[in-house]
């Protein structure tokens, strides 16, 4: 069957993605227990650190360079969002011998968060999901590859609200239980 030998094609495309992706809000909230990344989560804030959960859903229908610009751009949101949770942590008012310290807890636990949490782990999974998904349907179906194709992006997309919280949950606690661990502890960011 060429259409089916297409659709295997297609799967395979998925194997070559990048594992990145960037968009949580971790909103500075200065407190006696806050840090730089208390309140981790998607909630508020650009959309654009979904913009390759959604190019690795649109993978099998459109140009790979497309899909790296997604890339592009939340990656840029990652790099974006670090920056400014550093001006934040920078502007707190405080003793001044804390400030480099505290600027620099902000712009790395907000870097690895977003990488991790947006970029990488999403990323990964939908291009896992869409992969798989136009296998099985390559192997279990005759539909056409137009249709075999929307049908793996449709399921990627859906997959993409489904996915988000336990991905930060899992990446707070990898961070809880190695990165944030080395902080001073004054600075450590709570993932409550």
């Amino acid at each position: 069957n060429p259409s089916q030998g297409e659709g295997l094609r297609c799967a395979e495309e998925f194997a070559d993605a990048p594992c990145w992706r960037g968009e949580h809000d971790l909103s500075f909230s200065p407190g006696p227990s806050a840090g730089p990344a208390a309140a981790n989560g998607r909630a508020g804030g650009s959309r654009g650190g979904y913009a390759n959960e959604v190019g690795e859903a649109f993978r099998s229908l459109v140009p790979a360079a497309v899909v790296w610009l997604s890339y592009g751009v939340s990656s840029s949101y990652v790099l974006a969002d670090a920056i400014d949770k550093g001006k934040k942590a920078r502007d707190v008012p405080g003793p001044e011998a804390g400030r480099s310290s505290r600027v620099t807890v902000a712009v790395v636990d907000t870097f690895v968060w977003q990488a991790l949490a947006s970029v990488a782990i999403p990323g990964f999974t939908i291009n896992r999901v869409c992969a798989a998904s136009l296998y099985i349907l390559s192997t279990a179906t005759r539909w056409p590859l137009a249709v075999r194709k929307w049908t793996t992006t449709t399921l990627g997309l859906l997959a993409i609200p489904v996915i988000i919280h336990p991905i930060d949950r899992s990446v707070d606690f990898l961070l809880d239980s190695s990165l944030r661990k080395l902080y001073p502890s004054v600075e450590k960011p709570s993932s409550s």
